[in-house]
């Protein structure tokens, strides 16, 4: 063997170990909360996924050899890029979780049409604000490291150039839909107790004093409350939210089972 055929081997097998790696992380960064949003443009994912595919590859994950035929080249590209996504998406049930506590609190007060639009999501406000405030808390906490780690401990989970078990699958997303949704109530739960407390007195008021026109009465006392509210439980909400997502991402498949 020449040197010129050893530096085309050698290249060779670099490169198809960078495609490799690029799937998945390509694939989990259009959907992962952060990266993947609708307002970063798709130049900007693309070398941000091409950034972390380095920093991902440098950890040297075990990667099928190159093979020849459409058969063995689709096979780990299709594979790749299924496990990318699958990761990307459990990722971004988190976000999703916010935007459900957000909507939860919001039909139960009375500031669901305050300060819409900011999300391509129709949102309500409150959703608005926790979504966006659980984004740049993610990002401003090196949500790029754990990105990578996360990734990296991926190929552990999911060896590369086979497709997930669609039973182990189910079971973790199952899992994971109810984490999403028991922290959704969990998050939106002082908004709940709020509402309860106010329809109550309201309730006691209108009986004792039929005439008198309750709802006119009401309604600047619980947007006044839900404001007060929501500044005194964010940051906590936050926290909470917080911690979860850096528990995934730590232990991805803790309680799948």
């Amino acid at each position: 063997m020449t040197l010129l055929d050893f530096v085309l081997e050698q290249a060779s097998a670099l490169g198809w170990s960078f495609v490799l790696v690029f799937l998945r992380v390509g694939a989990a960064v259009s959907v992962m909360p952060g990266f993947g949003e609708r307002s970063i443009p798709m130049r900007y994912k693309l070398m941000l996924a091409a950034a972390l595919t380095v920093a991902v590859g440098a950890s040297n994950p075990a990667l099928p050899p190159i093979q020849s035929g459409v058969a063995g080249l689709a096979w780990p590209i299709v594979s790749e890029t299924a496990v990318g996504l699958l990761l990307g998406l459990m990722l971004r049930l988190f976000i999703l979780a916010m935007q459900t506590a957000g909507s939860i609190a919001a039909q139960s007060t009375s500031l669901a049409q305050i300060a819409g639009g900011a999300f391509p999501e129709p949102l309500p406000a409150i959703g608005h604000i926790l979504s966006l405030a659980a984004l740049t808390l993610l990002m401003i906490t090196g949500f790029h490291v754990k990105t990578v780690l996360f990734l990296t401990l991926s190929y552990d989970l999911f060896p590369a150039g086979s497709m997930p078990d669609p039973q182990i699958v189910g079971q973790w997303g199952t899992a994971l839909v109810g984490r999403a949704f028991a922290l959704a109530f969990q998050l939106a739960a002082p908004f709940l107790l709020l509402s309860l407390a106010y329809n109550l007195v309201l309730g006691a008021i209108n009986r004792a004093m039929p005439q008198l026109m309750v709802a006119f009465v009401g309604a600047p006392v619980i947007t006044w409350g839900s404001l007060a509210v929501l500044l005194l439980v964010a940051p906590m909400l936050l926290s909470v939210w917080a911690g979860q997502v850096d528990a995934f991402l730590a232990n991805p498949v803790a309680g799948a089972r």
